[in-house]
């Protein structure tokens, strides 16, 4: 077990809590207070059709959404927030956000690597020149993770010359380099060729095996069901069903989630 994931029997504290969020953009309303708590250890699957509202929900975590209210708590530290004077809100405090947000690894759609920097650089990028790590501490964790997504043959080589889904597992080891408590993924596999998406798929299921705290944005299906401790399904900016995998999945309230979650007959 990595030093940085719950030890066994630790308490199950709130890491991630989102109290009543609405955001807008423009006239659009795209969250119309959703609610999220999410412990130590938990997995949370953000499902439903695109334009739902759930990666909007998940950017507003480590605020690069920010909402126009509600409240956002990592541990049990709320991030402060001020009106912008233009009718929404914004970030009152940036050494807090930048605080906060070394403790949440992000990874992308989109891998977001550096093109003109090694798979290493790349991942030992922010805990030196961000969190000032030592470089050598730096580099030996960042060759464990490499070995821990299955990339430390490919520690020397530039984006450019990695598949998809070899440069999404880069994405993801430089995401953990920070030490996070809590692990976002948006569509991590949504660019990847069909070929691809199971390589993603085993990195992420090892880490909740590890016990790591996870929101994971998904139209995997299967992999929610499986991976998942806790389903949020969001249909128009709501969060329309929500509870364990086997409740969602297999008989949720909601008939739009029924549909949304049984398989299409082809």
């Amino acid at each position: 077990m990595p030093e940085d994931a719950p030890q066994a029997g630790a308490s199950r504290t709130p890491v991630v809590q989102l109290d009543n969020i609405h955001k807008s953009f423009g006239l659009l309303e795209v969250l119309k207070g959703v609610s999220l708590t999410a412990h130590e250890g938990d997995v949370i699957a953000l499902i439903g059709a695109s334009g739902s509202g759930k990666s909007t929900m998940l950017r507003c975590t480590n605020l690069l959404e920010v909402p126009n209210s509600g409240r956002i708590l990592i541990g049990n530290e709320e991030i402060r927030l001020k009106p912008d004077g233009h009718g929404a809100m914004a970030v009152a405090d940036q050494k807090q956000l930048q605080r906060i947000r070394s403790r949440l690894g992000m990874v992308f759609q989109s891998f977001n690597l550096w093109a003109h920097r090694t798979v290493l650089e790349n991942v030992i990028e922010a805990p030196v020149h961000v969190l000032g790590e030592n470089k050598a501490e730096a580099i030996a964790h960042a060759e464990q993770l490499l070995h821990k997504v299955g990339l430390y043959a490919k520690k020397d080589v530039y984006p450019a010359f990695l598949s998809g889904g070899q440069q999404q597992r880069a994405a993801i080891a430089r995401a953990l380099a920070i030490r996070p408590k809590v692990m976002l993924f948006d569509e991590p596999t949504s660019a990847l060729d069909p070929e691809l998406v199971g390589e993603v798929l085993k990195v992420i299921r090892d880490l909740a095996a590890e016990g790591r705290t996870m929101l994971l944005v998904t139209h995997e299906m299967a992999f929610a069901r499986d991976v998942a401790s806790h389903v949020m399904y969001l249909y128009n900016g709501n969060v329309e069903e929500e509870g364990p995998p086997q409740k969602v999945f297999g008989n949720p309230n909601s008939e739009r989630c029924r549909q949304f979650v049984t398989p299409r007959q082809h």
